[in-house]
């Protein structure tokens, strides 16, 4: 059966959403994109994505694709005059907003009319070189938090976490701790392993900006890729830095223990964002993927 390649751009509010992964009985985003996809297709649909964040984290941009029959791709504008792309984007959207809907009234909670907490941004057709997940070069997180010098913000409390007994955080030393794990390394204590899966990581940025007395505090965070949690837990570890539990030094030595026994601390998934993925140029993509897929150690690929 010929099929078409879609690439989906989407973001959503993780508060709701038991994760990305699909889930028996638990609401997910992976679980509603396929359960309308599939309602689109007629059949069943996978979905792979560029990165699966943990429950209640949120997503700016988040990446997946999907292969769709050609025939359905063909048909999605109907008698109208949009593209298969925009037409996409609209029937997701309608069958998305539908389900949140479903789900408020189920649970007895409120949200505005026509509001949804996944959106859809765009849709592009794509060869089959293209893998939202094997082709990415980069992913961009955003920690957002807020200590002793700022309000509180009941309207951003779903994305910022405001660090306990409003402590003032010593930026200064986290950003010294910060810049001492830049880098390729094994981040297994960072990290909780999957069964054949490496915990070897390029780190590109780790650093703390405070944009003003009353803004929150930005956690920015950049690597090829990421293993289960590991952003959170270098956010937890600057944390401890930051109210000086840890002095600066420790962050290294916890990296250089490479051990699950002297794990670092998770910060709370809700100030968590997805803000970025990085894809090379077109050409690339099937040898980046290639390269992914590829088992690694330290100082190799």
């Amino acid at each position: 059966m010929d099929t078409v390649r879609a690439r989906l751009d989407l973001a959503y509010d993780g508060t709701f959403f038991h994760g990305w992964a699909a889930q028996p009985g638990l609401r997910t985003v992976e679980g509603e994109l396929v359960r309308a996809l599939s309602l689109i297709a007629r059949q069943e649909v996978a979905v792979t994505v560029a990165g699966r964040t943990d429950a209640g984290v949120h997503a700016d941009h988040q990446v997946a694709h999907v292969d769709l029959p050609a025939q359905v791709w063909d048909s999605l504008p109907g008698r109208s005059s949009r593209t298969p792309e925009d037409a996409l984007v609209d029937r997701l959207a309608s069958l998305l907003t539908r389900a949140h809907g479903d789900f408020m009234k189920a649970h007895g909670l409120m949200s505005p009319r026509g509001y949804c907490d996944v959106a859809l941004l765009s849709s592009h057709r794509v060869p089959e070189t293209f893998d939202a997940r094997f082709s990415a070069v980069g992913r961009h997180y955003v920690y957002r938090l807020l200590d002793q010098r700022a309000g509180s913000d009941p309207f951003s409390g779903r994305r910022i976490w405001t660090v306990p007994a409003r402590q003032t955080l010593n930026l200064e030393a986290m950003a010294e701790a910060a810049s001492s794990v830049i880098g390729e390394h094994d981040f297994l204590s960072f990290c909780k392993p999957r069964e054949g899966a490496t915990t070897i990581r390029t780190l590109r940025q780790l650093d703390v900006v405070a944009a003003g007395e009353t803004s929150p505090i930005l956690v920015r965070v950049h690597a090829d890729a990421f293993c289960h949690s590991m952003v959170r837990s270098l956010v937890g570890a600057l944390i401890d830095v930051g109210t000086g539990r840890r002095s600066p030094a420790w962050m290294r030595h916890l990296l250089d223990a490479r051990s699950r026994e002297a794990a670092a601390p998770l910060a709370p998934a809700h100030g968590l964002t997805l803000a970025h993925v990085d894809y090379p140029p077109a050409d690339q993509w099937a040898r980046r993927a290639q390269q992914t897929r590829a088992v690694r150690s330290l100082g190799c690929c």
